[in-house]
């Protein structure tokens, strides 16, 4: 899958059952689909990695399931806000067309949403950088991960909301992915929020790059180095 359309949008101007939670606590009923959503060899399971507390509440990533979550992706793509950048606007056969090499393909990018403290409130691609076409553009490691975020609701933009979901994102990512050494992520240049936010969270710039269908700031963050004595 290509992700050069999904410019990340931030918005802003771990349990052993993890893979057992009750979707009713995080404000999502259940639905009963196929058991494989969110698991990813490719990516260490998200569906696996549970909850992470951030500065705004405790987020959930749980994997996207277009029975259940079809309805409100699509009104969320249809904000002018968020389809300046993320280009889905229409009806839902066209939200459904960009999930479905996620949902259909070998693992390496999961399609999430972010429930926090109970509330679906944000759209997640967690994905494979180093076999992804960004590879083709800037000198990769092995198991980089990469993040794009929309978030949903207005009333959660403008209020760093934003960087500190990024911020506890990129914990979980390094947390729950051992052999990852770095997050990344490729908001459009123009995009001056979402760079804005994930500069706050931690993440640099590392160079602009001219992907396919824009100039792209490609933001890193590394994982700390710890001292070895």
């Amino acid at each position: 899958m290509t992700h050069f359309r999904t410019a990340a949008s931030a918005g802003e101007g771990p349990s052993e059952e993890a893979d057992t939670i009750d979707l009713s606590t995080v404000g999502i009923p259940p639905d009963p689909v196929d058991a494989s959503a969110g698991r990813s060899e490719l990516l260490d399971d998200p569906v696996d990695w549970g909850p992470v507390t951030t500065a705004v509440g405790v987020l959930h990533l749980v994997p996207v399931r277009p029975g259940r979550d079809l309805e409100m992706l699509t009104a969320w793509m249809n904000d002018p806000v968020v389809a300046e950048f993320w280009e889905l606007a229409g009806p839902a056969d066209r939200v459904l067309e960009h999930l479905r090499p996620q949902l259909e393909g070998d693992g390496r990018s999961v399609p999430c949403l972010g429930v926090l403290d109970g509330e679906p409130m944000s759209y997640w691609e967690i994905y494979r950088a180093d076999l992804d076409p960004l590879a083709r553009h800037y000198p990769v490691r092995p198991h980089d991960t990469g993040v794009h975020l929309l978030i949903g609701p207005s009333r959660h933009r403008g209020r760093g909301t934003g960087t500190a979901l990024l911020r506890g994102v990129a914990e979980l990512i390094l947390g729950r992915r051992p052999r990852c050494s770095r997050v990344l992520a490729e908001p459009d240049v123009r995009n001056g929020p979402s760079v804005a936010a994930f500069r706050r969270a931690g993440f640099r710039l590392d160079r602009e790059i001219r992907l396919p269908d824009k100039l792209a700031a490609l933001m890193m963050l590394e994982r700390p180095v710890t001292g070895g004595g």
